[in-house]
């Protein structure tokens, strides 16, 4: 008996499997579409897009002086070249992460059947990803989320790597594989890692630092015995690699420990570089010379170690070339216990004290309106200001009497300087810094008012060794340089005449002129011609030493930057060690030359009778060279009230009987035949030691001359 087919079925088929094709490919489209890996882009851009994350800072040499964190994303370097990178390096990590690399279009197949098999036999498996497809996964992290390993990931992640593999060479797949793998800590990409690891450029890594390299790979953040271990089975399965797994784990404790980080920048001038490393991948060569920088860092930290954190704790140093403007060694700071170490110290504006004093001699020099051999008057003064009463103290509270300018400016007394800036013009005197380049005083000079004679206004360390460079260079200024390649065509500005800054500096150099507030042997004696004047701010914050030689100009700020007061430093035991150690180094069988007096200038012996000073040989301007200089005596002086100073405000006390509040007057020069007028009634002779007993108000004291034409007249309120 034989079987017929049912018609109805055999009709049936054709439909069946047309909806099953159907279904397929919607299903194989759905798949396709479900797993389109992003576009990978061209290796060129990916090499061009690629920005470090530091800046580099160079000495004039080309040396490595500091590098600078700007970008906190992730720490990289500069690209590395695949023939940068130490074939031992690149052998291990291709045998250990993709040993068919060179072989596989992007996927390894016999890879992925190996997985396929030990998952489904319980097998241990080695892993299925390729070089490639990390790389994938390091170009667009959507293929590589963190929890999401299931197939779809990992078909879109084979297709990326497929992709990559038909657009790029294995050499630059390579290559940029050791670019964009993340590693320990922050760094990304092998340049970063060798650095921080392994204190070695990536061309200078070993068989044993290319084993740890490798076993990084799968758990960068990884133990020191964990490291060890993978590092070790690396090794093992490498030929030609150590065997020696003891050597291996010492150098895994020791790439864990980050000993590597902490030595391989030299880290010479970080305050520099915060400064001019503004931008990710800047690499700036500077002026500084490593020799001169490093000597001017141990010369700072010596003495500040010296001093005690208890009594200092922050210093700064500022060499210059006098010729170029460049700066040659440049520390902002050492560290040690400061409590401000990020704190740049060479460009702190801080209170300048009486290093602003030879700039104000200079210009009343250059007027002519004083001499070096001129006298002034170091006893008690006071000033009416818009503010009150000025009173200006020295350093150790004495007055000297009669004293020259030489005198004067090289003991830096206070009162002479403050009678200097009498005679000159405290706006004169502002504008005179400005141009020097202190471009702190952005006030007028009455906002300063006469304490700006002993340094009341605040500036930069930078700015202090500029403008005393310009003594150097015979009053020319000009700005300095820090890049080595951008030089600035500008012309030097004569600022200071010649004949002034000659005379300024040779004060500056004489060592007996002060010796009586320095002693004949302090640290600012050099055994070869130089120039130095120091200065302590007010409280004592500041401690300053700057001066000059013939070929170079230093500038050294010792205190707190955060503005507590020193202990126990005083302007010859803070900065000036520092500066002579650093003026030493400098000219280390090169002594100092004097400079050449310049057209303009005159010597003359000159006595100074009714001061302490013995007679010299003086430099004057020429035209206003005397023999012979003395203070006038009282009976030459112009008449004139000094006390009371206009301006004052008495309280009268309601303890104290009336009577015994008067107030006396007080009339200098010659007064024979003067006489005083109160509120226009008249008191008497002038000289005649006259006290009053004043009402409370405002009165005005008038001095007449015997023909009574009004010679002074002061004003003040009685309460």
């Amino acid at each position: 008996m034989s079987l017929s087919p049912v018609p109805g079925r055999r009709r049936r088929w054709p439909h069946v499997l047309a909806w099953a094709a159907l279904a397929a490919l919607i299903l194989v489209t759905a798949a396709h579409l479900a797993t389109r890996p992003p576009a990978m882009p061209a290796f060129e851009k990916v090499r061009a897009d690629w920005r470090p994350s530091e800046a580099w800072l160079y000495d004039r040499d080309g040396q490595l002086l500091d590098s600078e964190r700007v970008n906190f994303e992730r720490r990289r370097l500069a690209w590395v070249p695949l023939e940068d990178i130490s074939p031992a390096v690149r052998s291990a990590v291709v045998q250990s992460e993709d040993r068919r690399f060179w072989l596989h279009g992007g996927v390894d197949w016999l890879a992925i059947a190996s997985a396929v098999r030990a998952r489904w036999t319980g097998d241990r498996s080695r892993g299925a990803s390729t070089l490639p497809m990390q790389l994938a996964a390091f170009l667009d992290p959507s293929l590589a989320q963190p929890g999401k390993r299931d197939w779809r990931t990992k078909l879109r992640q084979m297709r990326a790597g497929q992709a990559l593999a038909a657009n790029w060479s294995h050499e630059q797949m390579l290559e940029a594989y050791f670019n964009l793998l993340p590693l320990r800590g922050e760094a990304q990409g092998i340049g970063a890692g060798a650095q921080s690891l392994f204190g070695k450029k990536p061309a200078e890594m070993g068989r044993t630092d290319a084993a740890l390299f490798a076993g990084l790979l799968p758990n960068p953040a990884a133990s020191a015995e964990a490291l060890g271990r993978r590092a070790c089975r690396v090794a093992r399965n490498n030929p030609g690699a150590p065997k020696d797994c003891t050597a291996i784990r010492a150098a895994a404790a020791t790439l864990v420990s980050g000993e590597h980080a902490a030595r391989f920048d030299p880290a010479l001038a970080p305050h520099l570089a915060v400064r001019l490393l503004d931008k990710p991948g800047k690499r700036v060569t500077t002026t500084i010379d490593r020799r001169i920088q490093a000597a001017a860092i141990v010369a700072l930290r010596r003495q500040l170690a010296g001093l005690g954190s208890d009594r200092v704790r922050d210093g700064a140093v500022v060499v210059l070339d006098n010729a170029t403007g460049e700066v040659l060694a440049y520390v902002g700071g050492v560290g040690l216990k400061s409590t401000a170490a990020s704190v740049d110290g060479a460009n702190a504006r801080r209170q300048a004290g009486s290093t602003l004093k030879p700039h104000l001699y200079a210009q009343v020099i250059e007027h002519g309106w004083l001499t070096a051999a001129s006298i002034l008057d170091d006893s008690p003064v006071q000033l009416d200001t818009a503010s009150g009463l000025y009173v200006p103290k020295n350093y150790d509270h004495s007055f000297k009497g009669p004293v020259s300018v030489r005198h004067a400016l090289a003991s830096s007394l206070n009162v002479p300087a403050v009678r200097a800036l009498v005679i000159d013009d405290v706006q004169q005197f502002r504008d005179r810094l400005w141009a020097l380049g202190y471009h702190g005083l952005v006030e007028d000079g009455e906002y300063y008012g006469f304490s700006l004679a002993l340094g009341s206004a605040e500036v930069s360390l930078v700015e202090q060794a500029n403008a005393f460079r310009t003594f150097a260079n015979m009053g020319k200024w000009s700005p300095v340089i820090f890049d080595a390649t951008r030089h600035l065509n500008e012309h030097p500005r004569a600022i200071v005449s010649p004949a002034a800054a000659f005379i300024v500096g040779d004060i500056l150099a004489d060592a007996s002129a002060r010796a009586d507030a320095f002693g004949a042997d302090s640290a600012l004696r050099l055994p070869f011609w130089a120039a130095a004047k120091t200065g302590t701010s007010k409280g004592m914050r500041d401690n300053w030493c700057i001066g000059w030689s013939d070929r170079f100009t230093v500038a050294v700020w010792v205190g707190n930057l955060e503005g507590d007061s020193m202990r126990a430093v005083s302007g010859t035991s803070g900065a000036a060690p520092v500066w002579r150690d650093v003026m030493l180094a400098l000219h280390a069988g090169h002594p100092g030359k004097p400079p050449a007096m310049p057209d303009g200038v005159e010597a003359r012996q000159i006595a100074l009778p009714g001061t302490r000073e013995p007679p010299r040989r003086e430099y004057f301007l020429r035209g206003t060279a005397q023999t012979e200089m003395a203070a006038a005596p009282q009976t030459a002086r112009r008449p004139r009230i000094t006390s009371p100073v206009s301006g004052s405000v008495y309280a009268l006390d309601p303890d104290i009987p009336l009577g015994r509040q008067r107030l006396a007057i007080i009339v200098s020069g010659s007064v024979a035949g003067y006489r005083l007028i109160l509120d226009k009634t008249p008191l008497g002779d002038a000289d005649a030691g006259q006290q009053i007993l004043p009402r409370p108000g405002v009165h005005m004291l008038t001095l007449v001359d015997p023909g009574g034409r009004m010679i002074d007249r002061v004003r003040f309120t009685v309460r």
